[in-house]
């Protein structure tokens, strides 16, 4: 019984998450997304700081081991970009290649929208992060059902936001918009691997959490500042650079107001 209660509410939380995500970065927000992706930088930037770190250093987990693991994440994940540019640079060519061996690290994100690289990042660390909150909601339902229900409500409501910010790091590097919600459902779904295996093996995985939220972390960290900030950066006047601002300020908003929901539930 516990184990189909731990599936539905891991089902619910981590693909149903998704679809909302998708209903309103299509519908609603499908003309915005140039300030899709200052948005985007904020939630995921707001989601690691706001969110996973403090979540991680809580726990009984020492702080320097913590650290090593988000710097080991960090590294991780730019050598992935490189791989990526590296691919794209035989594909098209020497010339480009030699330009994805150079310092200027701008022009290769500079490129704006076509830049892909990224999301093998959000998909890496989305995978990891939906096995935690797996692992978090089978926790929470062996402690008691309803806590079970209340945080696969709290882990959808905190993901919405961020999976809009997915989405939008998806179809900026060329993704179409279904394979877009393929994938990133498939990351969903991975929540609830989490929460089988963390019915089986709670005890061991619960002292694993802590870095597989560092984990986590260290790619929506990654991405906010190598991928999205880059195409952010380009000179414009002061309204436009006001108008960026302010959606980036709103993704750290939205996020930071759902996860204060949700901890107060």
């Amino acid at each position: 019984m516990i184990v189909f209660a731990i599936l539905i509410g891991t089902l619910c939380a981590g693909i149903g998450s998704v679809w909302v995500a998708a209903i309103l970065s299509f519908g609603l927000m499908a003309r915005y997304t140039q300030h899709m992706l200052s948005m985007a930088a904020g939630a995921l930037l707001a989601t690691a700081f706001m969110h996973l770190l403090p979540e991680a250093f809580e726990s009984q987990a020492g702080a320097h081991d913590l650290f090593m693991a988000l710097l080991i994440g960090l590294v991780f994940f730019f050598l992935l970009d490189k791989a990526e540019l590296w691919h794209h640079g035989h594909e098209h060519g020497a010339h480009a290649h030699s330009h994805a061996h150079s310092d200027d690290h701008d022009h290769d994100h500079a490129s704006g929208p076509g830049h892909s690289s990224g999301s093998w990042a959000v998909l890496a660390g989305d995978s990891v992060h939906c096995f935690g909150d797996g692992v978090l909601i089978a926790s929470a339902f062996m402690a008691d059902v309803r806590l079970g229900l209340i945080a696969s409500v709290a882990v959808l409501a905190h993901e919405v936001p961020h999976h809009m910010g997915d989405l939008v790091i998806l179809r900026a590097g060329a993704t179409d918009r279904q394979a877009a919600l393929i994938k990133v459902s498939m990351a969903g779904s991975v929540t609830a691997l989490g929460g089988l295996l963390g019915y089986w093996l709670v005890d061991q995985l619960q002292a694993y959490l802590p870095f597989f939220l560092v984990i986590a972390s260290s790619s929506f960290i990654y991405v906010a500042l190598a991928d999205l900030i880059p195409q952010l950066q380009k000179r414009l006047g002061g309204l436009q650079t006001a108008t960026q601002i302010a959606w980036l300020l709103a993704g750290i908003g939205l996020v930071t107001a759902v996860s204060t929901l949700a901890h107060a539930s």
